[in-house]
């Protein structure tokens, strides 16, 4: 005769079940917690609304500044979803614009992606302060009185400002030729600090090293770079214009490079006068046998390089090759420079 099966229940199982089923609850509702979260906090809202985010900024600190400024409910929420979605630690600075009518994960993904509010503008190497503000006011970037009054007395913390003058062209040469790329809130202390930044960037601990060993200051590297820069037309030249600035320099003659003239004058001109080049002015190098008071534009890295690691050459002169042509002769003496001089101004 067979055995009865028992009729009594593994207690084992029972809890296995037990344990699975209550995780299965625990993940849905986790689930349908979470998916309640990625709502919009107004989804009928149609208002957009600047954000910035600072650079550094916690994903705690971006909640409690969304939710301050109504985009979202709840910044701890916020926190949460970024953790479990993995968007935690990859949240972008910059400037956005933010609806209430978007999801938690439309908003996440843009401050991840850094598609943030941005202006871009560029300063070609060569242009003075004035130009370079003229070029902001122009493009409504700037106020250009108080870009102007930051440039001669604004607080900037560079190593070089502790050697730039007081007054209208403290930052001249300084603020570096190139594109950028600001928030559209930006202000001018902001525009120049980018600048600034950049020289500081470029200017390079190697570069301060070679200033000192050629016996000269930052400001006066820059000057000469300045001179390069309005000088060459082509970047294989600049170090040999160099050479001519300090050649010239080291046997105390005058520079009398046209572009000092016509920065002393405030003004291009096509041909200087020789009523021009009598103009008192510590810029015009036809009259003081030295450096100009200061640079006379911002040059490009290239001419900065040029300033600090020049040819070596017998070079006194040079002169445009034709009037349709863009390089130089240079030449060693003052009759070969005169040779040079004639077929420039026989030249169509």
């Amino acid at each position: 005769m067979g055995r009865k099966r028992s009729s009594k229940k593994n207690p084992l199982l029972i809890i296995a079940l037990a344990v699975v089923l209550v995780i299965g609850i625990a993940v849905i509702g986790g689930n349908v917690y979470i998916g309640s979260i990625d709502k919009a906090f107004d989804a009928d809202s149609d208002e957009w609304i600047n954000i910035t985010i600072p650079m550094g900024e916690s994903t705690a600190g971006i909640g409690i500044l969304l939710e301050e400024k109504g985009i979202i409910a709840d910044a701890g929420k916020l926190r949460l979803y970024s953790k479990i979605k993995g968007y935690d630690g990859k949240l972008k600075a910059g400037e956005y614009s933010l609806s209430p009518a978007m999801t938690m994960t439309e908003i996440l993904t843009m401050l991840q992606s850094g598609n943030a509010n941005t202006l871009r503008f560029t300063v070609p190497e060569g242009l003075t302060i004035v130009q370079v503000a003229d070029l902001l006011a122009d493009s409504g970037l700037i106020n250009r009185e108080k870009f102007m009054s930051l440039i001669a007395d604004g607080n900037f913390d560079y190593p070089f400002m502790s050697e730039l003058p007081y007054g209208e062209n403290r930052l001249e040469g300084f603020l570096f030729p190139e594109t950028y790329e600001v928030f559209t809130t930006a202000k001018e202390e902001d525009i120049l600090n980018k600048m600034l930044g950049q020289f500081d960037f470029i200017f390079s601990d190697e570069y301060y090293k070679r200033a000192e060993e050629l016996g000269y200051s930052v400001y006066e590297i820059v000057t000469i770079a300045s001179l390069i820069e309005r000088e060459a037309r082509v970047d294989e030249e600049r170090p040999l214009v160099a050479s001519v600035i300090y050649n010239r320099l080291a046997a105390g003659q005058p520079l009398q490079i046209d572009a000092t003239v016509q920065y002393a004058l405030g003004k291009q001109k096509e041909a200087l006068t020789y009523a021009d080049l009598e103009i008192d002015s510590p810029y015009n190098t036809y009259k003081v046998p030295a450096l100009p008071a200061g640079p006379i534009c911002s040059p490009g890295q290239a001419s900065i390089e040029s300033a600090l690691y020049p040819a070596e050459s017998n070079y006194y002169y040079y002169v445009l090759k034709s009037k349709n042509e863009i390089t130089h002769n240079f030449a060693e003496t003052y009759d070969e420079f005169l040779v040079y001089k004639s077929q420039y101004q026989n030249s169509n």
